[in-house]
């Protein structure tokens, strides 16, 4: 089958009805009932809603002609979505405030993350980071804004820790990890082949992983040690997460906390050692 165009997803879904098996047409009933909301699940959120198996899913997907499920997705959400839906990552009015859009989206998904988190766990992992020998910061594309703040707030401590922007950079800093180091990875979708490649060699490298990603039953959120969900009004469709980002910036404050309520004195010692260093290059 020719690869399908931008458009023709509802439309192969129809067309192609009756060849398929029962199992995959419940799938195609299941998109059609409301297209828009099938782009937003992961594959197992919707392979799980439409009471099927992930397998059927991609075989459903596949017989559309699509190479994976991601294409589909995105193809769908082209056809399906209004057009500020794929800008904004919300339905918005014509002429309606930017900055209501923007502060409304951020204020929801930080209300409903602030809900989420498990304090016990947070602490846990601070104490965790305290301990590690080193700890290694992961994220690309809009995440490894996320993962350098982390950076940025982990070397006033004084914890050790080692990042980097460039992809292959962070596969060669994740080979050299070993048991006892703590590794954070960043990833709104979780579906990343490169995210996942990286976290793959952390943890075959014997380092704890934890993950701060939107959706929890993604392959990066799977393969962690430790989690934490980062909500979100968008979809993994739109390349733009705007409020996930926001949310996981509060999630790194948070955990900064932590480990500077943990480190005490020693903590404190660190972060006017930082200022001292800073002050001598004003004026």
């Amino acid at each position: 089958m020719e690869k399908p165009s931008s458009s023709s997803c509802l439309y192969l879904i129809h067309s192609l009805m009756d060849s398929l098996s029962e199992r995959e047409k419940r799938i195609a009933q299941y998109i059609l009932r409301d297209p828009a909301a099938a782009v937003h699940p992961s594959i197992e959120e919707l392979s799980e809603s439409a009471g099927v198996s992930v397998s059927t899913l991609v075989r459903f997907v596949k017989k559309l002609g699509f190479k994976g499920y991601q294409q589909f997705r995105i193809t769908l959400a082209s056809e399906a979505l209004a057009p500020e839906a794929k800008i904004y990552e919300t339905l918005i009015d014509r002429g309606e405030d930017p900055v209501h859009i923007a502060f409304n989206s951020a204020q929801r998904a930080l209300e409903i993350t602030a809900s989420m988190i498990d304090r016990s766990a947070l602490t846990e992992l601070a104490g965790r980071i305290t301990e590690s020998g080193y700890v290694y910061l992961f994220g690309l594309g809009g995440s490894a804004i996320v993962a350098k703040d982390a950076m940025h707030k982990l070397v006033r401590t004084g914890i050790r820790c080692i990042g980097a922007e460039d992809y292959h950079m962070q596969l060669m800093i994740a080979s050299q990890m070993r048991l006892g180091d703590t590794a954070l990875a960043i990833s709104h979708t979780g579906v990343n082949k490169d995210t996942l490649s990286v976290a793959e060699i952390a943890k075959n490298a014997g380092a704890f992983l934890c993950v701060i990603t939107t959706y929890p039953r993604s392959p990066l959120a799977r393969m962690a040690d430790m989690r934490f969900i980062s909500a979100s009004s968008g979809s993994p469709a739109v390349s733009e997460a705007f409020s996930a980002r926001i949310v996981q910036l509060a999630l790194i404050d948070s955990l900064y906390i932590a480990i500077m309520e943990r480190l005490g004195e020693q903590g404190i010692d660190s972060v006017e050692k930082m200022r001292a260093s800073i002050a001598k290059r004003r004026i």
